[in-house]
């Protein structure tokens, strides 16, 4: 499997300037290489090469191997529709691969292609980045963040065999409770939304006021939120992983694809499904429980929190309010959103993975 390690450069002032300046250069040729394409109506890689690669080349001043980067970089951006033009800021990241970047991690040093000649500057990372480094493989892309300079490399990471299951534990993701489990433990949003109605009521004051002070402001507080969003959906994917490893069971969640698209009512209402970071949370799940061997089942999410555990009757009437169930044909009571999540890991028992029977012993590396 494949994880990003995110290194943080250490470039001299000078080594800052050629950096800024590259990206610059850089996604001024992706912005004429998109114009070149959108007149001419070439999208695909190859034949946007042939269409600009000289041009750009002698225009930009840039070698070929960053010429086929820029060219690759517009050809993705084309990709999701070709309906707009597209543009690149000043400043976006910009894709090196092995012929234009070398990392020495015995000496924490790095030696990358700028405008100004190759560079070697030193880089810092934590313990994880520097042994997920160890399987650097592919592109890493050069990011300009308030100021600082990162890299965002694409490692190879051994994936485990998957261990010997018994049972599933099933995951009800949801607002009120982020995540409720079949064993009945669950994790509340009241932190998240809380931390949402704090910033947002700060952001708007301040861009009421529109000073510089102001303006100073939004900037420092730019990001906190959904960091602590983030921060928040590591700590509950890390804790589901670990139960489901140590319990020797595989892990169930509703595919939830679509259900933006789903109407909600009230303004306030909108605003908090709008900061619902149901498929990040997904994500952490997914690519956490691969590397320690958890298998992952996706099931159809549509009326896990109406169907009785106990008779199967399916009614609109048995969820009676967020959190009270209770069935109108054998008058079975419960939490709502652990019902949901039983549901949810009867439907994946019948879809079992088959797997090894060695069943993985020791700690889990997520620890």
């Amino acid at each position: 499997m494949k994880l990003i390690a995110q290194i943080k450069l250490l470039p001299t002032p000078e080594q800052a300037q050629a950096l800024r300046k590259t990206l610059e250069v850089a996604n001024a040729a992706c912005n004429y290489i998109s114009e070149q394409a959108w007149e001419s109506q070439t999208f695909k890689q190859f034949p946007i090469h042939k269409l600009t690669y000289y041009a750009v080349k002698e225009m930009f001043g840039l070698t070929a191997q960053v010429v086929v980067r820029c060219i690759s970089k517009v050809a993705d951006a084309y990709k999701l529709d070709r309906k707009v033009k597209r543009t690149f800021k000043p400043h976006g990241a910009i894709a090196f691969d092995d012929r234009i970047l070398t990392c020495k991690l015995d000496r924490m040093e790095l030696s990358l292609w700028t405008v100004e000649g190759r560079q070697k500057m030193s880089f810092a990372c934590g313990k994880r980045q520097l042994e997920l480094l160890k399987g650097q493989h592919g592109e890493s892309d050069l990011c300009l963040v308030k100021g600082k300079f990162y890299l965002m490399v694409v490692c190879e990471v051994e994936t485990p065999k998957p261990i010997d299951v018994e049972g599933v534990l099933g995951v009800d993701l949801g607002l009120v409770q982020i995540a409720a489990t079949s064993d009945g433990g669950g994790f509340s949003g009241a932190a998240i939304e809380d931390n949402r109605r704090k910033f947002g009521h700060r952001r708007s004051n301040l861009q009421k006021k529109q000073t510089k002070s102001a303006t100073r402001k939004l900037k420092k507080i730019s990001g906190v939120q959904s960091r602590f969003q983030k921060t928040t959906n590591h700590r509950i994917s890390k804790i589901l992983v670990q139960i489901a490893y140590d319990t020797h069971r595989a892990i169930a969640l509703e595919e939830l694809g679509g259900i933006r698209e789903a109407p909600v009512k009230g303004r306030k209402q909108r605003a908090r499904h709008a900061n619902w970071s149901f498929y990040q949370l997904r994500q952490y799940i997914v690519y956490k429980a691969e590397r320690v061997g958890v298998p992952v089942i996706f099931v159809d999410p549509r009326n896990t929190s109406r169907t009785c555990p106990e008779c199967g009757c399916v009614d609109k009437a048995n969820r009676k309010s967020q959190s009270v169930f209770l069935c109108t044909a054998c008058n079975f009571s419960g939490n709502a959103d652990r019902v949901a999540a039983v549901n949810i890991a009867v439907r994946a028992e019948v879809n079992l993975p088959m797997v090894s029977n060695l069943r993985v012993q020791g700690q889990s590396p997520l620890l």
